[in-house]
């Protein structure tokens, strides 16, 4: 039995084109800084922390400048002049660190190439260590740091390959007698040193783009609130649309009946208006089944409106808040003229007023005022501090019902004002105007319930 023969090996130049490729991003991330010219710690909140890498570069400029020209000189026998050119070269590229470290890098790495030759042609002594000298070894570690928190893993794995290819040539042209042991030490160390400072990048990117998410999800979350809220004030409002809707079509079809003597086109028009009523109400019902979420059902009893205040309050009171209702005396036998809206309205800023004081101030004393005055039904729900012995059952709400009443507000055309109060308690004033016909003159304070 032949067994099938095992697919053909891939072609060279497929692979040639692959390592063409990875040279090519390796040379492009050595040319080309990942990060703008933004220094380290730029977005720090306190001024010291941006500060501290301007300190750190000055400090390591200011140390290893003189280190490495006193090395030069006293242990490899460099003359002063090209000892002193060597040391600025190498160790003055580091007070780009903090912004630039790729183009120190540009600048440190040939340099420090350069040291290297110009120390073949001086004499070794018993402790010289070759091709990097100690301070030069050192001050490299600290440019692969600063590359490691700044660069792509691309570009530090391109500048270890380079550090690394150095060491080795230096190595292999280096004289028998030379003591090359930096040429194996610096690709260990600095490989060591790239993965500390990638890890902390990375770690860092992390970080901020976590912070960036929550910041984005806490916007999709309140407009995700937002847009429930709306949704829950329409399907309310359809109830009350829909009341109207009924009253219309039943007056239209009952027309014919009560006014006697109708001519024939009245009759018709009465029939056209209930069919577009009938029509309207069938619209507006195919709209609300596309509000209201999978699985749920219609609330079948009536909306609440101002009437049902008092035993609102009264059940809050049953539940141990004391709460105290100021209600007008043109409002307590019912809304009367109210529009529809502003009257489910005031009802429902009242009862999440209430809600979020049992929420968060449980046990505080409330008062509740409702009121007409000047054109406009003033609602007014101020709250005091907790009992100190009481703990709210919330220490971070979700912010529904505000956005709730923000929402109920702005459909009635009227404004809304909540915020805390100087002795710990909150206030909320919803102010919605109303019709002309529907604002009765204010009686005295004296007769509130």
């Amino acid at each position: 039995m032949s067994t099938s023969p095992a697919g053909p090996p891939p072609p060279a130049d497929g692979l040639l084109s692959a390592a063409r490729r990875n040279l090519r991003e390796l040379a492009h991330g050595l040319s080309h800084a990942s990060h703008p010219s933004t220094p380290l710690l730029a977005g720090a909140p306190k001024r010291w922390q941006r500060l501290l890498p301007y300190v750190v570069v000055l400090a390591l400029t200011a140390t290893f400048i003189p280190v490495t020209i006193t090395v030069l000189t006293s242990q490899y026998g460099v003359p002063g002049a090209l000892a002193g050119a060597l040391g600025v070269a190498q160790a003055a590229p580091l007070l780009m660190l903090a912004h630039r470290p790729l183009q120190a890098w540009w600048i440190i790495f040939p340099a420090d190439v350069m040291g290297a030759l110009v120390l073949l042609a001086h004499p070794d002594g018993r402790h010289d260590v070759w091709p990097w000298t100690a301070p030069g070894l050192v001050a490299y570690l600290f440019l692969l740091l600063a590359l490691g928190l700044r660069e792509t893993r691309r570009t530090l794995v391109a500048v270890w390959a380079a550090t690394a290819l150095a060491g080795a040539v230096l190595h292999l042209v280096a004289p028998a007698e030379r003591n090359t042991g930096s040429a194996l030490l610096l690709p260990i160390l600095g490989a060591v040193v790239l993965v500390i400072g990638g890890a902390v990048r990375e770690r860092s990117e992390a970080t901020r783009r976590l912070a960036e998410q929550e910041t984005i999800s806490e916007a999709e979350r309140a407009q995700r609130t937002l847009l429930e809220e709306r949704t829950r004030i329409a399907r309310e409002l359809h109830d009350v649309v829909a009341h109207h809707m009924s009253v219309i079509t039943v007056q239209a079809d009952s027309a014919p009946y009560r006014i006697s003597g109708l001519p024939d086109p009245a009759r018709e028009e009465f029939a056209s208006i209930a069919a577009a009523a009938r029509e309207s109400l069938g619209e507006m019902r195919r709209l609300l089944s596309v509000l209201r979420s999978d699985g749920t059902e219609g609330d079948r009893a009536p909306q609440p409106g101002l009437d049902r205040l008092q035993q609102l309050v009264e059940a809050t009171v049953r539940a141990g808040l004391p709460v105290e209702l100021s209600l007008a005396t043109e409002l307590a036998a019912g809304p009367g003229e109210v529009p529809p809206a502003v009257d489910l309205s005031a009802y429902r800023i009242v009862q999440e007023a209430l809600a979020n004081v049992v929420r968060h101030a449980p046990g505080a004393r409330t008062q509740v005022s409702v009121r007409v005055a000047d054109g406009h039904l003033n609602v007014l729900v101020v709250n005091g501090p907790a009992p100190k012995p009481a703990s709210p059952l919330e220490t971070a709400g979700t912010g529904h019902g505000l956005v709730g009443m923000r929402e109920r507000v702005r459909l009635t055309g009227g404004t809304l004002d909540t915020g805390p109060l100087p002795d710990g308690g909150f206030r909320v004033a919803a102010r919605m105007p109303l019709p002309p016909s529907a604002s009765p003159s204010a009686p005295p304070p004296s007769e509130d319930l």
